[in-house]
């Protein structure tokens, strides 16, 4: 599995267990803050579950702010996640 599918079955567990989104729901341009039901407080607890689930750490980093859909969020993990999927 490539590294970008990787991110993809990594991310869309956490919004499958961590939030109850269903997966049919969980496609590239769907909007986080509105397809997706996130609030502001969902944010901090979002961070929270993807840095375990990729063991990183992504607080501090203003990119964050920019991200909109689910494709900004897979896009930004793999600009900053290890280079091989393996390592996820």
């Amino acid at each position: 599995m490539d590294k970008m599918h990787q991110i993809i079955k990594l991310t869309n567990e956490v919004f499958e267990e961590e939030f109850e989104v269903p997966a049919e729901q969980l496609k590239p341009e769907a909007q986080l803050f509105g397809e997706l039901g996130l609030d502001s407080l969902d944010t901090v607890d979002l961070i929270v579950a993807l840095q375990k689930k990729f063991k990183m750490t992504i607080r501090g980093d203003e990119r964050i702010r920019e991200i909109r859909s689910l494709e900004d969020l897979y896009n930004y993990l793999k600009s900053v996640g290890p280079d091989e999927p393996e390592d996820l």
